[in-house]
């Protein structure tokens, strides 16, 4: 237990631990996190760690490998069960323990896993991930007599939810989660909500077998759609795997893309917070931030993901943040962490209280052409070097480079986007234009940047009207 360790070079992302399972990332890794990760909060003078994992078939074995590596640190650990990522960030908050852990693959693939951290009421990321490497490369851990035990904190967590439902109509909506970590939650939660609630793949199943945990590719929200349609829903609501990114439908079938909601929470937000900044990251429509201006709000852009987000949150006091993934985080009456099921709680009690349909809060917003994030794989070494070439040549030719996270160009058409994911081997681009023509012109301009690079460039999908 007390042996040094060294982790595969891709699983210490920027804002979490990810890998394949049995290849990249073992029980000897997680075991290793507990002792290293663990170390780090009894010499910041924590004693209780809560955990929790999701649906994920390797769950369970990372999960009791991650405990033993805290107990050996001497700490006591509040060992929450299977449930979704933001079950464990309010436990960690309710019971006010020193730190949380999250044995969770996301939205990735079946065969993926990871571990996702937070330390007091804040993120762990960056450099703080690369410290869990060194400290268990030099087996510099801490060493006790600690605990565990099981405790169940679901009632806890629905009932605080629903303090906060505001609606005064009853709507129908239909549920996706994606056999992801949420069924159980959400089959609580739903039936405490007014109205009718038509639930879809509420089985918790590690095999993800009726369409894969991501709400943000629309092919994954094809089932919800049919639901909505067939039971003349007011809203569809899907998650991903582990619950902290919602996707939604409206009542005419379309997309609300993780933008948009935050332009719609906005708003009500903005009512109670006047002038505060509101968030979202670079993938974000420029619609978005305009309407936060326009809402009187400070529109502010950045880094996409979401211990960045959370990070810059509490920098700023910001009440509302969100990204173009679904990740999207109430400060505004809760604890500012990503939490789909409770974007879900607000959003119905926004439309039902609005007496406005969904469909009408998104059309809000002007109409743009763009395309959907487009990934494409490039391997785990290139796909940085990739972004710093391309920006290195923009800025060579003076082009308008918003590089905070990638680059977002500006032209007279509109923008573009290109940056390396933290989660996957991909890079991820995206353009908006307000014309057809001019998408295809900043659509031409990414390939370019790509083929200069070497690549093959993507097969943009059709954006339509997204926007």
């Amino acid at each position: 237990m007390s042996e040094a360790h060294t982790f595969h070079p891709t699983v210490l992302r920027e804002y979490d631990i990810r890998g394949i399972v049995g290849s990249t990332l073992t029980a000897a890794d997680a075991r290793a996190v507990g002792r290293a990760f663990g170390t780090v909060v009894v010499r910041g003078g924590g004693k209780t760690v809560c955990v929790g994992y999701d649906g994920r078939l390797s769950s369970p074995e990372l999960e009791a490998a991650l405990v033993e590596g805290l107990v050996a640190c001497g700490l006591h650990v509040l060992r929450i069960g299977l449930g979704p990522t933001p079950m464990l960030y309010f436990a960690t908050r309710d019971r006010e323990a020193a730190a949380g852990i999250m044995i969770t693959g996301s939205h990735n693939p079946p065969d993926y896993n990871g571990i996702k951290m937070m330390l007091g009421k804040g993120p762990v990321y960056g450099q703080q991930i690369q410290d869990i490497g060194i400290i268990a490369s030099k087996a510099d851990y801490a060493s006790g007599e600690g605990s565990s035990e099981q405790i169940d904190v679901k009632d806890a967590y629905v009932d605080r939810m629903m303090r906060d439902y505001d609606g005064t109509r009853d709507l129908t909506i239909a549920w996706d989660a994606g056999n992801g970590a949420s069924g159980e939650i959400l089959r609580r939660l739903t039936a405490k909500l007014p109205g009718k609630h038509i639930l879809l793949f509420d089985e918790i199943d590690g095999n993800f077998p009726n369409h894969h945990p991501d709400p943000t590719v629309e092919k994954n929200l094809v089932d919800l759609k049919k639901a909505v349609a067939e039971n003349g829903c007011d809203i569809g609501i899907g998650f991903d795997g582990d619950g902290d990114r919602i996707g939604a439908i409206d009542h005419l079938g379309r997309v609300v893309w993780g933008d948009q909601l935050v332009a719609i929470y906005a708003a009500d937000v903005l009512k109670s917070h006047p002038g505060a900044t509101i968030i979202a990251d670079v993938k974000a429509s420029q619609t978005l931030f305009d309407e936060i201006d326009r809402l009187g709000g400070n529109p502010l852009m950045w880094k996409t993901g979401h211990s960045l987000l959370k990070a810059k949150m509490a920098e700023t006091g910001s009440p509302l943040a969100g990204e173009m993934s679904g990740h999207i985080f109430f400060a505004d009456k809760w604890y500012g962490f990503d939490d789909a099921l409770y974007c879900a709680v607000r959003l119905i009690g926004l439309v039902s209280k609005l007496n406005q349909p969904l469909s009408e809060l998104r059309d809000r917003l002007p109409d743009v052409v763009n395309t959907p994030e487009t990934r494409f794989q490039v391997s785990e070494e290139r796909k940085f070097q990739v972004v710093q070439e391309v920006k290195a040549r923009l800025k060579a030719e003076g082009a308008d480079v918003n590089d905070i996270d990638g680059v977002r160009v500006k032209t007279v058409d509109g923008w573009w986007l290109l940056r390396a994911s933290n989660t996957q081997d991909v890079l991820v681009a995206r353009a908006e234009s307000g014309t057809p023509e001019g998408l295809e012109r900043l659509k031409g301009m990414v390939v370019a940047q790509l083929e200069a690079s070497g690549l093959q460039a993507p097969s943009f999908e059709d954006g339509g009207s997204a926007h």
